[in-house]
């Protein structure tokens, strides 16, 4: 399932000019002076065709050599500026092509960090990797070298139009005579192109977002035997994506030959009125070819121009989508208040941080998705400060929402989560983050060492610590056996590891940062029974005085909850101890002999 992303309709749209406006802020002195480079250029490239003219009438028509050495000194002083100004406008251009993609991904990055669970929720990888590749990419050549070539089109068409009106206001109207026709022909194109360039970078992103499912998805695919149906959507995506290139460039193709076609008109022209007018004497042969020249050279700028104008309308597809990803609207946020006294999520004031001590209140909680029945109503619930809470319930009965709700991924929808006594929308969400050790079902590990995963994102972290928190969730000796214990590479997402071993470096990871608050999401139900009783024995240790959260599938392993919580569709319909529970003999006495059973079927039939 691909990300559905915006249908924009806009020809033009001028808040995406202006968010790309605020990246090039920095470089502003670059851009101004490359505009003047281009002013300077422009300049040269008009004079040159008035060399050739001067040249003509005043050494060939003549036969005189008067002032000639003068002459090859002007013209090559001026190829030589040219020369210098070329080079030094490769190089502000090639600072702008790398300076603001940096920039930009710097600011698409710090926008990811900030985005809430949820963002991440409805959001392929792939959508995200086309914006922070090809689409930012596409933007940094086209505000250097796009814009190089758009401004001296401009400044060449403006002076090469003034020196023609100076010198014969005849001629110039007979090459200038095809501009109305030129705008409509680009008003008319423009639309198409932009259409199309837009549907173009629609299916790149959900062909990255292909690319990245088949690749991670691999086992699953080829488990499930579906190549053939991952091969067809795969093809039916990359058929859509060439089908609108195709049309992009079918009419492209036509709109610069329709410019070549008037530029070829208009030095017919003059070489019609011109031809005429030189056999009689009326202009010089020198004007004849300075007309020539200029109603060949009229037409280079604005098939630039068309090539540009082209690239724009590519450009501003791939710009409304990274202008998009700037501009999501962050569903869980610090409000202004919290910004004002703590700073914002990534540069929070931590001095003025308030002590965490783990008192979690619910109260009236309400909870939906945005579209949806109520997943939580009313739901109230206190857990006191250290105390180890049990979820258990059916898939879909609301244990991770519970969950969620509590670490603030998402928010109540009605009523409000109290932490030691205080709505937790009035502190931070770095403070809540950094209080929290999460331990997911499928353990996630950078690529990387061992010794790089558990000490991930803290920088001051010492080796006796890390072996420290390894010793804690029993750990330690595992790692000593691999080829170069903690500088072993784990591999990509951990793959050189079995799913228990990335288990306890995840553990491991989660106790270093020495949270006060745990959350384990069905954290064993993975693993073997070996590697069970080692978490469970570092977990009695590990969870001392935090307030913790667990996600049980094994019952087994939350016996020695302080507090196990049966959820059904949103409600606690059971609550006690592990002994109270059994001794009420309902439902979690059902769920708990029923899993008993299995297992000792399952010994049973290993045994024999």
């Amino acid at each position: 399932m691909y990300f559905e992303e915006t249908e924009y309709g806009k020809r033009f749209d001028i808040n995406v000019v202006k968010k790309l406006a605020a990246f090039a802020k920095p470089y502003k002195k670059t851009i101004i002076t490359l505009m003047v480079q281009m002013l300077f250029l422009a300049l040269v490239d008009a004079l040159f065709p008035k060399l050739s003219q001067y040249a003509i009438d005043h050494f060939a028509v003549k036969k005189s050599l008067d002032g000639f050495w003068v002459f090859c000194l002007v013209a090559v002083g001026l190829v030589v500026i040219q020369a210098a100004n070329v080079w030094l406008m490769i190089r502000n251009a090639g600072t702008i092509e790398y300076g603001i993609p940096y920039d930009m991904r710097k600011g698409v990055f710090k926008k990811l960090q900030e985005l809430s669970i949820s963002f991440y929720d409805r959001t392929s990888v792939g959508w995200l990797v086309s914006r922070m590749t090809s689409d930012i990419n596409r933007i940094g050549i086209t505000l250097s070298w796009h814009v190089v070539d758009f401004f001296w089109s401009i400044f060449l068409v403006i002076i090469m139009t003034v020196f023609m009106l100076v010198t014969d206001a005849g001629y110039a109207l007979m090459v200038l005579c095809v501009v109305p026709a030129l705008v409509i022909i680009s008003m008319i194109f423009q639309k198409k192109i932009l259409f199309n360039y837009r549907k173009v970078r629609k299916y790149n992103s959900q062909i990255t977002a292909a690319f990245n499912e088949g690749i991670t998805g691999a086992k699953t695919i080829k488990t499930l035997g579906i190549e053939d149906d991952m091969l067809a959507e795969f093809e039916k995506t990359t058929r859509q994506m060439r089908d609108f290139s195709v049309r992009a460039a079918t009419v492209s193709s036509i709109y610069t030959p329709l410019i070549i076609l008037l530029g070829s008109i208009a030095t017919g022209l003059v070489l019609w009125k011109g031809g005429f007018e030189v056999s009689r004497n009326i202009t010089s042969y020198g004007t004849l070819v300075l007309f020539i020249s200029y109603a060949v050279q009229f037409f280079e700028p604005v098939k630039s121009f068309a090539r540009v104008f082209t690239e724009l309308q590519y450009t501003q597809a791939a710009a409304e989508r990274v202008v998009t990803l700037l501009e999501t609207e962050n569903e869980i946020a610090d409000s202004r208040e919290v910004i004002t006294r703590y700073g914002n999520m990534l540069d929070s004031d931590k001095s003025e941080w308030p002590k965490f001590h783990g008192h979690i209140v619910f109260k009236n909680v309400t909870f939906r998705y945005k579209e949806g029945e109520n997943i939580l109503e009313n739901f109230n619930l206190e857990v006191r400060p250290g105390e180890k809470i049990a979820l258990v319930g059916e898939t879909g009965s609301g244990k991770t929402t519970i969950v969620n709700l509590a670490c603030r991924f998402y928010e109540p929808t009605e009523g409000s989560i109290l932490i030691d006594g205080v709505d937790y929308r009035e502190r931070p969400l770095l403070w809540l983050y950094s209080n929290i050790g999460y331990v997911l079902q499928e353990p996630y590990l950078f690529s990387g060492t061992v010794k790089e995963n558990i000490a991930y994102g803290r920088k001051e972290t010492t080796m006796e610590d890390i072996v420290r928190a390894a010793k804690t969730v029993n750990a330690h000796d595992f790692i000593m056996r691999l080829e170069k214990g903690y500088d072993t590479q784990v591999g990509e997402r951990g793959s050189r590891l079995s799913t228990g071993q990335k288990q306890l470096i995840s553990f491991a990871r989660a106790i270093l940062s020495d949270p006060g608050m745990f959350v384990l999401d069905e954290a064993t139900s993975s693993v073997d029974t070996e590697t069970e009783h080692l978490i469970q024995d570092a977990l009695n240790r590990a969870l001392e005085g935090r307030t913790s959260f667990i996600i049980a599938h094994r019952l087994s392993t939350i016996r020695s909850a302080d507090r196990i919580l049966v959820i059904d569709k949103g409600r606690i319909i059971e609550e006690g101890t592990h002994r109270e529970l059994l001794k009420k003999k309902g439902y979690y006495y059902r769920l708990y002999t029923n899993q008993l059973m299995e297992e000792q079927k399952k010994e049973a039939f290993v045994k024999a």
